[in-house]
């Protein structure tokens, strides 16, 4: 299984949706991480483990940029097959994270 640690492979202060908004935006960390390893994982029919916790937070933006993302610009199917969400210090994330890949989905129709 392939693992991202957020706090320690991307920044422990992650914000904002946008690049232009901050330097760990969402859009950052699904260009620059989430989708090389996503694609690697997908290559190696194998999970993707994300890990939350150490950060100082997580805005719903930076959420759903990342990871509703990954439906609605690269088109990623089952993406909620693929990932392993792990959140012991936030228990919303993962819920968070499926309606936003679910949103993604049926918007894509």
């Amino acid at each position: 299984m392939l693992t991202i640690q957020i706090c320690k492979d991307f920044s422990d202060t992650p914000g904002g949706r946008y690049i232009c908004e901050g330097e760990y935006s969402g859009e950052k960390f699904r260009e620059e991480l989430l989708l090389p390893k996503y694609n690697e994982a997908e290559d190696k029919g194998e999970k993707l483990r994300v890990e939350f916790d150490g950060c100082y937070g997580f805005g719903t933006s930076f959420l759903e940029e990342a990871f509703g993302g990954l439906v609605r610009v690269y088109k990623k199917e089952k993406v909620l097959d693929r990932l392993v969400i792990i959140s012991k210090e936030d228990e919303t994330i993962p819920g968070l994270i499926e309606k936003y890949v679910k949103e993604a989905e049926s918007k894509r129709g």
